[in-house]
């Protein structure tokens, strides 16, 4: 989601971490493991990755709330690594709010601009523009038990952007709001980023809201980052098979490549012309590439099989397969085209030879239709505020 603003007028910071390591005491593995990381100016990057994988605590330590072990943290070619937080010019969003509950809207959003020591009619002018970009007009003085978990996630924008930060960093900011509160949000969260021109770095679980509101996402595993690209190249190229996995629902097809055939157990496949030199590989199909077919395809793939279920998910019904072999698999169709589809059918699923991507094998035993969602949370996180808002909280 680029911001609406000229490369020349862009406002936000650039981000450069390099070698980004943390180690904890009686740890086996480092919590991140040299992790390098270039975030341009007012881009929107969003950290992925299944619990533990390392993306809350490279946050927190790009925030100054976690202690780096080795490596470097860049602003605008400025190390900051060894800055205290409230000196870094961050603005911090956290999943539980930290409103400071014997304050209105209006005294919450004003402690960071407090805190730097503004005039009072500075502040009361920065506070009234804040509370209008986050939509919040006519809610200065209520405190925070009399507001909704929306509109206290609201002003916990407010103050964060308040004191015009050139990047701003939110760990989990939607995570504790309903479905679809969290939607009407991330509209939110586009928007105040098109309008502020800030760089933004984003952690999530959800893989929808990373897809919907990301520049590009970095993808965690084992402290590591495991791919950098859009939604689009993570979707449609993942460059592994827990990349494929872990964003979106996939078919996964393990066997031994030879030119552009991939033979495994009970088939063999066309695939996609990459490049890739032969021998052990997996073959990513994505549900919705599949579709259902009365007859083997003459050309492209095509595999027979027994329905085992159908799922309706409103738009779309969810046929889940077992492939003649025992490999699983997942057609994603629109209601109407498999509405005549039951368990216990026997079909042919088929696909375009270039409709998949070739990844490195790695299946580790298994194969088949990976988990349509990834509910996994990063539990590392710290719960400090910045500028200081933790001790005057107490």
């Amino acid at each position: 989601m680029p911001t609406d603003r000229p490369a020349s007028d862009q406002l936000g910071a650039r981000l450069r971490i390099t070698g980004l390591t943390k180690r904890f005491r009686g740890a086996d593995a480092p919590a991140v493991d040299g992790v390098g990381l270039d975030i341009a100016p007012g881009e929107f990057m969003t950290f992925l990755g299944p619990s533990g994988s390392g993306k809350t605590t490279t946050l927190n330590m790009i925030a100054g709330l976690e202690a780096v072990t080795s490596g470097t943290i860049t602003m605008d070619d400025k190390d900051i690594a060894a800055l205290p937080a409230y000196k870094r010019d961050l603005g911090m969003v956290f999943q539980q709010y930290a409103l400071f509950p014997h304050m209105t809207a209006a005294k919450n959003i004003a402690f960071p601009l407090r805190q730097r020591r503004m005039a009072r009619q500075e502040i009361a002018a920065k506070v009234a523009e804040a509370l209008r970009l986050v939509r919040l007009d006519g809610l200065a003085e209520r405190l925070p038990a009399q507001l909704s978990g929306g509109q206290q996630q609201r002003v916990a924008l407010a103050r964060a952007i308040v004191f015009g930060p050139r990047a701003l960093l939110m760990d989990e900011p939607l995570g504790a709001l309903d479905k679809k509160l969290r939607e009407e949000l991330q509209v939110e969260i586009g928007r105040l980023h098109r309008e502020l021109g800030a760089t933004v770095v984003f952690v999530t679980h959800d893989q929808e809201e990373a897809l919907a509101l990301s520049d590009r996402i970095a993808i965690f595993n084992h402290g590591r980052i495991e791919q950098v690209g859009t939604a689009e190249d993570l979707y449609e190229r993942p460059v592994s098979r827990f990349v494929a996995t872990f964003v979106g629902d996939s078919n996964i097809f393990d066997g031994t490549l030879s030119g552009d055939t991939l033979t495994g157990d009970g088939f063999t496949l066309r695939v996609p012309r990459t490049g890739t030199p032969g021998g052990p590989a997996a073959l990513v199909v994505r549900p919705e590439r599949l579709r259902i077919a009365d007859a083997p395809a003459p050309d492209g793939n095509a595999l027979s099989g027994t329905v085992t279920d159908v799922v309706y998910q409103g738009a779309y019904r969810r046929i889940l397969l077992e492939f003649d072999g025992g490999v699983p698999g997942t057609v994603r169709e629109p209601v109407g085209a498999a509405d005549q589809v039951r368990p216990g059918d026997r079909v042919h699923a088929a696909w375009d030879a270039d409709a998949g991507a070739l990844v490195a094998d790695a299946s580790h035993g298994g194969h088949g239709a990976a988990p349509e969602s990834a509910t996994a949370r990063d539990d590392t996180g710290g719960a400090a505020m910045m500028d200081g808002a933790a001790d005057a909280a107490r």
